[in-house]
Parts: C-alpha cells; sequence; structure tokens
C-alpha cells in the first residue's frame, strides 16, 4: 500500500498550468512530476490561505506565505505518512512545529534544501535541534552536502546530494523553430551568446568583459523566484548588448538561436544559476561558467564548458573568445552537455531519486 505524501509549493500554482504543458508553452514542473509519480497532494499558497483558521492567518500577517504553509502542513500532519517540504524556508518551521507540538508519532519529513549555511538558519538548527525532525536533506550542492554533514554530524543516508533537472523533452533542439520570431527581439547578425537568471549573477563583471567583443549579448535579467535585484541596473550597457526578459518559451528560442551560455556568479557556496545551466546544456550549448564552491557539480570543465574564477574579467573575455573561436569543439561541449542531461540531471531521473525514498516510507 502506499504512503499518503503532501508535496508543498512555495508559490501559487497557476489553474491552468497542465493545459499549459500540455500546449507546449512551459516545460513540466518538478512539483506536478513528482505529484503524479508518488502520488502526492499539492498545497501552494493559494491553498493553505483557503485552509487557514484564525490563528493561520495571525501567522500569515506576521510571517508570510512561508510560515502559514508550514502551519496548514502541521495541521494536516496526521492525513499523511510523508510530509515533503520543497525548500528551508518552508521545511524548518515545520521542523519546529512537529518538535515543540507534534507529539511522539509525526509523519516522515523530506526537505529539499537550496542553503543552509547562512548565520540565520545555522542558528535555528544550532539552537532548537531541528535536525531530528527532518529524515532527509536533499541537497543540490555538494559543498551544502558537506556542510550538513560536518556542521550537525548527520550520517550519510540523511544528507543526500540529488543533482538538479531540468525537462529535458522540452528544453530539446528539436522542440523549436529557429525562424520562429520573438516579439521585440530581432537576431543580430554578430554571433549571439546568451546570459540567465537573477540569483547572485554577476552580470558587472560580464558587461566589462563583452564589451567590444565580436558577438552580441543577451541577458535575460528574470527569474520566477529569486527576489534579488537586476545587477545590470545603473551599470553602462555596451552596444553589443541586450537586457530584457522573456518567457520560458521564448528562452527557449533564445537558447536555440544562442552559440553558448555565459554564467557569471558572485563567490557563493550554493547552486546558483543551476536551472539555466541545466536549460542551457539540454539545448546542446557549452557553458562558460564561474567556479564558486557552490557551483562546481554541473558542468565538466573542457568537456561540457569552461570554469573561470569569479570576478575576473580578464579570464571571462578569454573563455568566451575561445568557444567564438573554436565553433567545433563549442558544439562539441554542447553534445556533451546534453548527453549528461539525459544520463544524470533529466526530470525523469530527479523525480526517480525521490521516488526510491519515498517508497521505503511505504515499506515501513
Amino acid at each position: 500500500m502506499s504512503s499518503k505524501v503532501l508535496l508543498t509549493i512555495s508559490g501559487n500554482q497557476p489553474a491552468d498550468l497542465r493545459k499549459q504543458i500540455a500546449d507546449g508553452h512551459r516545460p513540466l514542473t518538478d512539483y506536478v512530476a513528482m505529484a503524479d509519480h508518488f502520488p502526492a497532494d499539492l498545497i501552494d499558497y493559494q491553498r493553505a490561505q483557503e485552509q487557514a483558521s484564525w490563528f493561520g492567518r495571525l501567522l500569515h500577517r506576521l510571517g508570510g506565505n512561508n510560515l502559514l504553509l508550514a502551519w496548514v502542513c502541521f495541521q494536516l500532519r496526521g492525513q499523511y505518512d510523508l510530509i515533503f517540504t520543497d525548500g528551508e524556508q518552508i521545511g524548518l518551521p515545520l521542523a519546529f512545529l512537529l518538535k515543540l507540538f507534534g507529539g511522539s508519532k509525526r509523519p516522515a519529513h523530506f526537505m529539499i534544501v537550496h542553503i543552509l549555511s547562512t548565520r540565520s538558519k545555522q542558528m535555528l538548527l544550532d539552537y532548537l535541534g531541528l535536525a531530528t525532525h527532518i529524515d532527509i536533506f536533499f541537497v543540490y550542492s555538494t559543498w551544502q552536502q558537506t556542510f550538513i554533514r560536518e556542521r550537525w554530524g548527520q550520517p550519510e543516508e540523511k544528507v543526500q546530494f540529488t543533482p538538479f533537472m531540468v525537462d529535458h523533452r522540452f528544453f530539446a533542439v528539436d522542440q523549436v523553430d529557429p525562424d520562429e520570431p520573438i516579439d521585440g527581439f530581432v537576431k543580430p547578425d554578430q554571433p549571439l551568446v546568451c546570459a540567465v537568471g537573477l540569483e547572485f549573477r554577476d552580470y558587472p563583471t560580464l558587461l566589462a568583459a563583452v564589451d567590444g567583443l565580436n558577438c552580441h549579448v543577451v541577458i535575460a535579467a528574470g527569474s520566477p523566484w529569486s527576489k534579488r535585484s537586476d545587477s545590470t541596473a545603473g551599470q553602462k550597457i555596451p552596444e553589443n548588448v541586450t537586457v530584457r526578459k522573456f518567457s520560458q518559451y521564448e528562452l527557449r528560442q533564445i537558447y536555440a538561436m544562442s552559440e553558448f551560455l555565459v554564467m557569471p556568479l558572485y563567490d557563493v557556496n550554493f547552486q546558483a544559476g543551476v536551472t539555466a545551466l541545466l536549460e542551457a546544456m539540454s539545448m546542446q550549448l557549452a557553458v562558460v561558467c564561474s567556479r564558486t564552491p557552490g557551483q562546481t557539480d554541473v558542468v565538466i570543465d573542457k568537456k561540457s564548458g569552461i570554469y573561470v574564477p569569479p570576478s575576473d574579467v580578464q579570464a571571462l573575455r578569454e573563455a568566451m573568445q575561445y568557444l567564438l573561436d573554436h565553433p567545433d569543439q563549442c558544439r562539441a561541449m554542447g553534445d556533451a552537455g546534453r548527453n549528461i542531461i539525459e544520463d544524470d540531471m533529466s526530470l525523469d531521473r530527479y523525480v526517480a531519486r525521490f521516488q526510491a525514498e519515498v517508497g521505503k516510507i511505504s515499506k515501513d
């Protein structure tokens, strides 16, 4: 008999999401794929607000959507064998509630981890002992995996490195008509290079590196989840650079037009940039990426892309020039990246890893 699973969504699921996916207008989301395979019930901000009592509404005013979502999950704990939280912003308050008020019998709790090495999160886990009420930490960065194991003395099986994923069926070159126009954007005569996202992007370094380079760089400075500001703001934008936002459908077209992706990152210790890296690799693009402590688990240097030191204008420029000067090698790296996605970082593989652990709960 399968276990009953509740899966959180740190956001609101569009009412027509499945139609958008079926129509090919957006990729299959991880939470929809997980919900279909486990299976699981989904709960997002909107559903949590609909189920909130007066106390839940008070928590919402005090702590926002994530605290409310954690509270509603706690209230529903008796109906489920497993609560799967999609980030520590929900998982940590839920662990606190389970520890203080959940009693001896509780559902299993799996938590996806983005970054636990910030001071505030360390203090929560240090002083409240919340690790006792998180049964598995699923981490996207081996740096974070090692940090959690060593900081809180967690066994290997409890802190599992889980490579991030991409819908490799949506982000595929055979899904794109290279001549399809994008509203308000015309492909330049120069080779096109793309940079994508907001989270800890070092766009000032990129802008300095590409000034005068024989290519056109489009910076898709947008993200559906990052609260970071656009680091191109206030910068001098070179003539060979375009900065604008794109839908995921349009972004796939940009990847198809591009020679390779550039991922300039500040020196961070978590997987900043992973979504765009995987999308680009799935679209058979080589990548140039800052080698940060947290971003060492996706690119294979000199095979699927090139690593450069963070904030090094000259090294970034030289890596980009190398790929522009060696198009055959650039394409070979792109092909290697697609193979890596299919072998280890597809949405199918991602869900299967979680499915294996959910299945163990079913057998207990």
